[in-house]
């Protein structure tokens, strides 16, 4: 223990009020069955019953360094505020008096400022005292901001206890200006001082000042793991720091290090009422936070007396509250709670602010009007709706129903309405002037889902003091569905202010569980029924759905089935007009990457899902933060927060265990590898299969090092070549996706053909006599762009245009004004010279049914062959117009299934071993040498890739000859039939059938590992569920390929005989 901090008791032994609450205790609260402990992944003090430590000082804490040629500087100062003559001379004196005892400043600023900046600063202070007495209010309005390179000074009128909604904002100020982009190399530290006394005719208004001041730190590049104070702290901070507060620092520093949201930690302070709040989190993860805290500890009656922010070069950031009652007869009389009730909320509620520090009805807060968690309510359902209101409606689909989709004519049609419907009927900005037209809407809505989901932990006997969210559900009338319905009805305008605040009602139904109420927290996480969806648009339900959403994204986690995985992608907007279309587009872009997943795990167990998360346009740097808020908010919801006044338990009204399982994506490759350490941290016991992707040190495969992706998608271009008797190396080839990329390196590295025209984010190489063999291989190895292809290396007819380039003269004579622009649509201008296309990189629906038109000339395709490597490359109408002109087409969630093989037999790995054989078998050794598990696993796995790539490839060639149904329907067909049969066979009494178990499992389990752990051993570690899938997929899988997507009834029989027959050999 610290010797100038001691446990202590509440301020004068007072005892906490006694309140009698009644709400859902602990143990009415549905349990999630199985799931195990999990540790703190933030950290706060817990107020009431376990006591504040209190501090042994009276003072700040900080102690400037005494300026010793003050005494000359307040008589070089008042000698030029005479000199100048602005201010009678009578009141010299006074005035700078007043400047340097009564406002609080230290003399770290007298000794940093000069004489005329102070000079100036007295000026302008007895300035706004004379131009209050022209008002006719008196009201005297002080506002001074001095901005250097290296520090500025705020000083504001400013009334206690009170967010003002006109003037400077200069705490938004300091935000935006210097706190939001503190870096370790650029960071500014904050002082800020109340005036003692109130000011003349101010009307309870006090002076608040505010010092910033650049961080000149020790060691400005330590590790992010360093928490010596010595080596990570500013020299003004150091020299003014007491030992106390280097001691309270050095602490929280420490465990702010090894958490991932803000630790909290609140100080009685000896012999006062009054608190010290400190709140550290790493710098970059709550944007607006130190305003915002204002608007928080103002609602509650409270106001700062002192209050300091301090950077440390490990990217730490710490914020210190001196708080107090703003009027202590107010919470006498029950106006305002006490201060410790106020403290206890506050501290619940600071991982709530954390998550979204300005949220988008923050006004309605700062004006005391609604609290908090009224308006982050609102907040979240502000995204709901702007995600969920867009539907088509039946105008739509009336109109769907009487139009050909297969005339292209007709599905254009209806693509543009579709486009245009969704756009225009709720923009995000009309959602949100609506609902902020209905605060006391919103605050009905909000206690219909506080009383579904907030607990209060310890019963009615609550040692803690009850919260203010629960009192005031107490307190209020909470109205039930019908009567909120009918009050909705009532208060609104019109129809679409209806729609709007209806919507609030489905998403309080839909949620199933979210962590809003878990004391420290990092984002906002939703677990939602998805019955709401309307059928007509997504005809495919989902098993499970997540919403998160904090300030620096929004994203969704969505999967078709229990057992299911895929990755998760980061998607970043290059302009506002990006963000918004990225916006309308996020949900069912995810829908569509998870369905199309689904159809691709067809010969797996894990079902399809996919996680996209979208950051906000003013984030775009924070794909890092984004993703880890992300991850652990959802982890918030797959295990038992258990840890009390920390991760307090939850209302669980799925009431089942889940496990997810996830990979890598677009901007989210390197990482995969924090979030395997982080479940491990969380003591989730799946942690080694949480992720797929990782590095191999942790037991991953890496698809791009092994090409397992390449492999099944370069199976169906030799299948091709094979069925129709072409030699490859005459083949012209297109390619999109280059030889930096997973996908297009290896693809080139397995390729024997003549490339023409490869295409990636530098730009576009073409060759129409064939590209450099040698030259492609270098930069597949390298990964390297074609920015990097050398010239010297292009024929006569060949050209390289980059994104940079503008008119850009190509060998026909014709003029690229455009690099950009080129590039981007340089597929559609394919003519003849190509006879294979591989899409392997490109964005969603590159080719669609406005654009297909391009690549098809006289009803014929120019393109003879195309593999789909890249997800979601060309659109289903696209690919089926291709087909009607001759193309073949092989769909993407057929083509490219090699990376979901080999990520399911790595998470079969991880859940057959167990930790130690896990680590001695699958991870590769710090020396970089690989286990002979490893690198025979590795072995056994990309032949699994080729055989399934050939069964499938296969099927749908001799199902197509045999019905002459298009193959990019048949992939679908195909991925249906397994998926309803998978879903058939797991509830059939075949798995009860031990005999049969056995033999199926035996054939689906890899032959390594049955032979390095043994048939039962797998068994018991391996969750049954998981080994239903592989049961259900393995059966289902075989006998569609065999027998095909449609066979006879007698078919299944045949099947089942011939496999039965096997087990009496």
């Amino acid at each position: 223990m610290d010797p100038d901090i001691t446990n202590g008791t509440q301020p004068n032994g007072a005892p906490p009020p006694p309140y009698a609450p009644h709400n859902k205790s602990l143990d009415h609260v549905i349990r999630t069955p199985g799931r195990q402990p999990s540790p703190l992944p933030t950290h706060l003090s817990v107020p009431g019953a376990i006591t504040h430590r209190v501090l042994q000082e009276t003072g700040s804490g900080y102690v400037a360094p005494k300026f010793e040629g003050k005494e000359a500087q307040i008589e070089a100062v008042m000698d030029q505020v005479e000199t100048k003559g602005f201010i009678p001379s009578e009141f010299v004196e006074s005035e700078t008096n007043w400047f340097y005892e009564e406002l609080g400043i230290d003399d770290m600023y007298f000794s940093t400022e000069t004489v005329e900046a102070i000079v100036n600063h007295i000026h302008s202070l007895y300035a706004a005292k004379v131009a209050a007495f022209a008002r006719d209010d008196k009201r005297l309005e002080i506002r001074l901001d001095k901005e250097a390179w290296d520090h500025a000074v705020y000083i504001d009128t400013s009334r206690p206890g009170v967010s003002t909604q006109d003037g400077p904002h200069y705490e938004s100020r300091i935000d935006e200006k210097y706190l939001d982009g503190s870096t370790n190399a650029d960071s500014y530290r904050v002082e800020s001082f109340r005036s003692s006394s109130k000011l003349p005719e101010g009307q309870e208004q006090q002076l608040r000042c505010y010092f910033v001041y650049k961080c000149a730190f020790e060691t400005p590049q330590p590790a992010r793991d360093e928490v010596r104070l010595d080596k990570i702290t500013d020299k003004r901070f150091l020299q003014k720091a007491t030992k106390n507060t280097l001691d309270i620092y050095r602490e929280i520093v420490k465990m702010t290090v090894g958490r991932t949201g803000p630790v909290i930690e609140v100080f009685d302070i000896q012999g006062k009422r009054d608190k010290r709040m400190v709140i550290a989190y790493r710098q970059g993860s709550a944007l607006g936070f130190f305003s915002a805290l204002s608007d928080l500890y103002h609602y509650y009656g409270l106001a700062s007396t002192r209050k300091y922010v301090e950077q440390f070069s490990n990217g730490v950031t710490v914020i210190s509250l001196y708080l107090r009652e703003v009027d202590s007869s107010a919470s006498a009389t029950g106006r305002n709670p006490p201060i410790e009730a106020s403290i206890h909320q506050i501290v619940k509620e600071v991982s709530l602010l954390f998550c979204i520090p300005q949220n988008k009805f923050q006004s309605h807060f700062a004006t005391g009007l609604l609290s908090l968690q009224e308006t982050i309510y609102a907040h979240c359902c502000w995204v709901f709706v702007g995600h969920f209101l867009n539907r088509l409606g039946t105008e739509y689909n009336s109109l769907a129903s009487l139009l050909d989709d297969s005339n292209s004519a007709h599905a254009e049609l209806l693509a543009k309405i579709k486009r245009r419907l969704r756009n225009e009927t709720f923009t995000m900005d009309y959602i949100r002037e609506i609902i902020h037209s209905y605060p006391l809407l919103m605050r009905s809505l909000y206690l219909n889902f506080a009383n579904r989901h907030y607990v209060q932990t310890h019963g009615e006997q609550d040692e803690l003091l009850p919260t203010l969210s629960y009192l005031r559900l107490k307190v209020d009338r909470i109205l039930p569905d019908e009567e909120l319905k009918a009050l909705i009805s009532k208060t609104v305008a019109n129809e679409h202010h209806e729609m709007v605040m209806t919507a609030f009602r489905i998403f309080n139904s839909s949620v199933l569980k979210t962590n809003f109420y878990t004391p420290t927290k990092v984002a906002l996480s939703f677990r939602l029924n998805s019955d709401f969806l309307p059928v007509e648009e997504y005809p495919h339900p989902l098993f499970g759905m997540f919403l998160v959403i904090s300030s620096e994204f929004r994203g969704f986690h969505l999967r078709f089935k229990d057992i299911a995985r895929g990755g998760i992608r980061i998607v970043k907007s290059r302009s506002v007009e990006a963000y918004n279309t990225n916006v309308r587009s996020l949900f069912d872009e995810n829908y569509n990457l998870a369905n199309t997943q689904a159809r691709k795990n067809k010969d797996i167990p894990e079902g399809g899902s996919k996680g996209v998360i979208l950051l906000d346009v003013n984030h775009q740097d924070k794909a890092r933060v984004a993703f880890e808020k992300y991850i652990d908010s959802i982890i918030d919801l797959l295990l038992p927060p258990t840890s009390p006044g920390i991760k307090d338990p939850i209302v669980d009204l799925y009431g089942k265990q889940e496990i997810l399982f996830m990979g890598p994506d677009e901007n989210t490759a390197d990482l995969v590898d924090w979030a395997t350490e982080h479940a491990r941290a969380r003591n989730a016991p799946w942690w080694k299969s949480f992720f797929t992707g990782k590095s191999p040190k942790l037991g991953g495969i890496p698809h791009d090092s092994y090409g397992m992706t390449t492999l099944s998608v370069r199976e169906y271009v030799l299948g091709i070549y094979r069925k129709l008797n072409l030699d490859p190396s005459t083949i012209r080839k297109l390619q999109t996706g280059g030889p930096d990329g997973d996908l297009g390196s290896n693809e080139i590295l397995l390729s024997n053909e003549k490339y023409a025209a490869i295409v990636d984010g530098s730009g576009v190489l073409v060759d129409p006599n064939g590209l450099n063999h040698d030259e492609l291989l270098r930069l597949a190895k390298e990964r390297l762009m074609i920015s990097s292809y050398d010239p010297s290396k292009l024929t006569s007819s060949g050209y390289r245009v980059l994104v940079e380039d503008t008119n850009y003269s190509l060998p026909s004579g014709e003029v690229v004004t455009n690099g950009t622009s080129f590039r981007n649509t340089f597929h559609l201008r394919a003519g003849k010279e190509y006879d294979m296309f591989v899409p392997c990189g490109g964005r969603p629906e590159s080719i669609d049914i406005s654009t297909v038109g391009k690549l098809i000339m006289d009803k014929k395709s120019l393109i003879p062959y195309i593999v789909e490597g890249a997800n979601l490359f060309i659109t289903q109408d696209a690919k089926l117009r291709l087909e009607k002109a001759g193309c073949v087409v092989i769909k993407d969630a057929s083509a490219n299934k090699g990376g979901v093989t080999s990520s399911s037999l790595e998470v079969l790995a991880s859940l057959a071993f167990d930790d130690a054989g896990f680590i001695e078998n699958m991870c590769i050794r710090d020396d970089g040498t690989a286990p002979e598990f490893y690198k025979e696993y590795v072995r056994q796995v990309q032949d699994v890739i080729k055989r399934n790539a050939a069964l499938e490839f296969e099927a749908i060639w001799r199902e197509h000859a045999e019905t002459k149904i298009p193959r990019s329907i048949l992939s679908d067909t195909l991925s249906i039939a397994i998926t309803k049969l998978d879903e058939e066979l797991q509830s059939t009494e075949l798995w009860k059938d031990m005999k049969l178990r056995r033999s199926v499992l035996n054939d689906a389990l890899p032959n390594l590992l049955l032979e390095k752990i043994g048939f039962d051993l797998i068994v018991e570690r391996v969750p049954e569920s998981y080994l239903r899938s592989i049961f259900g997929s393995y059966l289902a899988s075989r006998f569609v390929y065999e027998y095909g997507s449609g066979p006879s009834q007698f078919a299944f029989f045949d099947f089942m005989r011939k496999r039965m027959a096997k087990l009496d050999q």
